[in-house]
């Protein structure tokens, strides 16, 4: 990919003739861009005739750089404010992702878990039915039409009447207020039995765990520990439950596109060379979205970073590495995604912003997610809950016992994360090609520079971020037979479960 520099204006500009449009180098192309999420890439010659005034009607670019806002004759106002509203329309919904901390009791000790799990004895850390009617009430104000409840921990199903009454408690509250209602719970699947399963499947409460890849580098990653850890590690645990769901899902009839276990995978100094070896891991197991996440920034001492941490140059490698594999065997007829690659490609690809509340602007502390801690303190995030296990309150914003869902929207805290991460407001972002498509962190930034801004180009995120996306616009620039169109825009489907 050339890095070639590009003049910001030629000798003479056409200013009249041009709409508002921020731009970018992709080396013999100038990819343009929109607030609204329009694009366009022109080979270097189109684009000094754009700039030149030289691309009128008559011209076959002509209709669609008008349709998009990059010229100004004749620019269609009305229409492209539409597109904008439409894009930035989960701005007015109100937080519709609400954790639920059941427990920080944890039967694995994970090599890079960050302070927010207990021993299993540790009752004193399960959340009590009265802290999780309290937090559902609270949920159950915000002015989302949709609503997701994700069990977390710990390890949650150590907690099971939470879950269960939550589950219960959620669904009859729903009978007022009418909302979408989902209910998901992330497990380690190592404290699953039958019990527990038969429950969750019966009730509707979808199952999200940890796979991180083949069987030697998921145990030594997420180590099992204490009363009833197996000999054969925890691997063998989560492919043996998430069979069993599966299995379960088909034998009732339901789509198994849309009902089965989900798994995340979070990457570790040992995945770097090893990306080949997971990828085909998750295809073998049919599962169809592969999530790509470097380790957050919380809490490791330093022996513990050394061991399993790496640089983010060396991530983006992987990364590459692994995108360019997946995209490989679509090409082959096996279809399996990436998680933040789709998430990207739906603001590029499709009129509408999936809402995924870490890569939006503003990001969704607050605004799109709350998380209720197991002793009925609320976070804006669950990484604002991270951020306080390490001994630093700054983002608790209430307590189900005193706070109004007004008092947490309004929390000064949600207002700075708000204004660290508006791309509009913030320098070099305002004016960045990739602003449309991108979020800033405040919380990965505040842990890693000590403020809520940091500075963008260095941030951790800001440089996967345009990396990826520059990945997906590099790609699409080299389709000459726009079959990888084909494969990115069936990324971007999302079916309802209902």
């Amino acid at each position: 990919m050339s890095t070639t520099r590009f003049p910001l204006s030629p000798p003479a500009i056409a200013e009249d003739t041009l709409g508002f449009f921020r731009f970018g180098d992709f080396g013999d192309r100038v990819l343009l861009t929109s607030d609204a999420g329009e694009w366009q890439l022109l080979p270097r010659p189109d684009w000094e005739r754009l700039l030149a005034g030289e691309i009128t009607e008559g011209d076959p670019l002509h209709a669609p750089l008008l349709d998009k806002g990059f010229l100004r004759s004749g620019i269609d106002l009305d229409t492209l404010a539409e597109r904008l509203r439409r894009k930035k329309g989960f701005l007015g919904l109100g937080p519709h992702l609400h954790v639920i901390i059941t427990t920080l009791r944890c039967n694995q000790g994970c090599r890079y878990c960050h302070a927010s799990r207990t021993d299993m004895d540790r009752v004193d850390t399960d959340m009590s039915l009265e802290t999780a009617r309290k937090a559902v009430d609270l949920a159950m104000k915000t002015t989302s039409p949709y609503v997701a409840f994700e069990f977390q921990g710990g390890e949650p199903t150590v907690n099971m009447p939470v879950v269960e009454f939550v589950t219960r408690y959620a669904r009859e509250k729903n009978r007022q207020e009418g909302k979408i209602l989902d209910l998901s719970l992330v497990t380690n699947m190592t404290w699953m039995n039958r019990e527990r399963a038969d429950w969750l499947i019966e009730n509707g409460v979808l199952v999200c765990t940890s796979l991180d890849g083949p069987e030697d580098l998921h145990n030594w990653n997420r180590s099992w520990v204490g009363a009833g850890a197996s000999p054969a590690g925890a691997w063998a645990a989560v492919t043996q439950w998430m069979d069993y769901f599966n299995a379960a899902y088909v034998a009732r009839g339901l789509d198994p596109e849309l009902w089965h276990v989900d798994a995340l995978l979070t990457t570790t100094r040992r995945s770097l060379g090893r990306w080949k070896e997971i990828v085909d891991l998750y295809v073998s197991r049919r599962i169809r979205n592969i999530h790509l996440r470097p380790l957050n920034p919380f809490g490791f001492a330093a022996g513990t970073w050394e061991r399993i941490g790496y640089s983010t140059e060396e991530f983006l490698d992987f990364y590459t590495a692994a995108l360019d594999y997946i995209i490989e065997l679509n090409r082959q007829g096996i279809e399996i995604s990436e998680g933040t690659a789709a998430t990207l490609l739906k603001k590029i690809l499709t009129p509408d912003d999936p809402n995924f509340v870490d890569i939006r602007s503003p990001v969704g502390s607050g605004t799109g997610q709350l998380a209720y801690n197991y002793d009925g303190r609320i976070f804006p995030s669950d990484e604002g809950r991270m951020v306080d296990a390490m001994g630093d309150d700054l983002f608790a914003i209430g307590h189900v016992d005193s706070s109004e869902y007004e008092d947490l929207v309004n929390h000064p805290t949600v207002r700075s994360l708000a204004a660290a991460s508006l791309l509009d407001a913030l320098p070099m972002c305002a004016s960045c090609w990739n602003a449309p498509y991108c979020g800033a962190r405040p919380l990965h930034n505040y842990m890693t520079a000590g403020d809520l801004f940091g500075q963008r180009p260095n941030t951790a995120k800001c440089r996967e971020h345009m990396h990826i996306a520059r990945l997906l616009f590099d790609r699409l620039a080299r389709d000459e037979d726009g079959s990888l169109l084909k494969i990115f825009q069936r990324w971007t489907i999302q079916r309802p479960r209902e």
